[in-house]
């Protein structure tokens, strides 16, 4: 089984989210031992993000980090176990609501597939960049 780096690597609709983990040098910290949860978004969810905003996020490592930190939860938390939480505490160090009402949402982004098994966790696909306050 592929950790969740190798398998963010073989799925072409991450390669954006694999381009900014390698800016943000998260390639080693997610391919450790974990178990982490990442909610991971697409190139589509990516691609609402205005260009040149992108590319200055890109460009700045810290502020890049943060984001991408609070994409990822420690722990492995299967998609059974999502829908019975509010919230989550994020790597980076904040809070992400969990809405289970009406299919999932994490924060303003809508699970769009769950329960991505890796050798060190799980990633849910979101359809939005998630940002920090």
């Amino acid at each position: 089984m592929k950790n969740i780096i190798e398998t963010a690597i073989t799925n072409p609709d991450f390669s954006t989210l694999v381009t900014a983990i390698k800016a943000a040098d998260l390639v080693e910290t997610l391919s450790g031992t974990g178990p982490f949860t990442v909610f991971a978004p697409t190139n589509e969810a990516f691609a609402k993000i205005p260009a040149e905003t992108l590319n200055a996020v890109l460009a700045d490592k810290a502020k890049l980090t943060s984001i991408l930190t609070y994409h990822v939860v420690a722990g492995k938390v299967m998609s059974e176990d999502v829908v019975k939480i509010s919230k989550a505490m994020t790597v980076e160090g904040s809070e992400v609501n969990i809405d289970a009402s009406n299919g999932v949402m994490v924060n303003d982004a809508k699970v769009t597939a769950v329960d991505i098994e890796c050798s060190n966790g799980v990633i849910h696909v979101i359809d939005t960049v998630l940002m920090p306050e």
